[in-house]
């Protein structure tokens, strides 16, 4: 078993350095986005859940109940912070692959960890330590979150991939 080696290459000129960039705010939009319209379509279609409160909810990590009365204002929080969340997992899995040529190497194996990593760190350390109230058990909704986080997992070790390879 090899230890994980440093790339020093990896930025060598300006156009890798926009690839990564282009890379990793691509990998951000289309999760951050993706993810919205799965758990609004679930919520909305299983529990008559509106978007916007949804939303809410996500705000109420950080706000709290509070939240739940600030109308379109908490639900464009929340999205802000949808997106950030996501920014910082694609930003993470990014800068560390950037270091360790094996997570662009083995990009399902690494991803689908790295996702299992997400699920784990959001669900068991994030969702607790916020202010968001305590969510009901549903497990149709479990076993979606796990794929989707593996799903995550996969896309950003691609595209970290993609980004470092030379064009």
């Amino acid at each position: 078993m090899s230890t994980p080696q440093a790339d020093s290459s990896l930025f060598d000129g300006d156009r890798h350095i926009n690839r990564f960039i282009t890379s990793a705010t691509a990998i951000t939009f289309v999760l951050a986005t993706a993810d919205l319209i799965f758990a609004c379509a679930y919520w909305n279609q299983l529990y008559g859940v509106p978007p916007t409160r949804l939303l809410q909810n996500i705000a109420s990590g950080l706000i709290g109940k509070r939240a739940f009365l600030g109308g379109m204002r908490a639900a464009q929080l929340g999205m802000l912070l949808q997106y950030a969340m996501v920014s910082i997992m694609v930003a993470t899995y990014y800068a560390i692959s950037s270091r360790f040529h094996a997570l662009r190497q083995r990009p399902w194996f690494y991803g689908l960890l790295y996702g299992a990593v997400l699920y784990v760190t959001m669900n068991y350390i994030v969702l607790p330590l916020s202010a968001a109230p305590k969510s009901p058990f549903v497990p149709s909704w479990i076993v979606c979150s796990i794929v989707v986080h593996l799903l995550f997992g996969i896309t950003i070790a691609q595209g970290a991939r993609w980004a470092t390879q030379k064009p």
